[in-house]
């Protein structure tokens, strides 16, 4: 998860991605930043992030976001 939390932090800087759980709700994570972690994340995990997966509940925090990775990596 470590890697996760850095990806995000290169992709939205300055954010607290540890501990918020609204990234998407609060528009922290718009449609631009999710299509780069998106790319981002099937390249650092060799997974396909279909577009069923692309619901505010996978990406409103690292959390969500580390059980769809490893959801995908199965």
């Amino acid at each position: 998860m470590d890697r996760l939390i850095e990806i995000l932090e290169e992709v939205i800087p300055g954010v607290d991605v540890e501990n918020t759980d609204r990234l998407v709700d609060d528009n922290i994570l718009d449609s631009f930043a999710i299509i780069s972690l998106v790319a981002e994340l099937e390249e650092e995990y060799d997974i396909t992030v279909s577009p069923a997966e692309l619901v505010p509940e996978n990406f409103n925090s690292a959390k969500a976001l580390w059980e769809m990775v490893q959801r995908l990596s199965e």
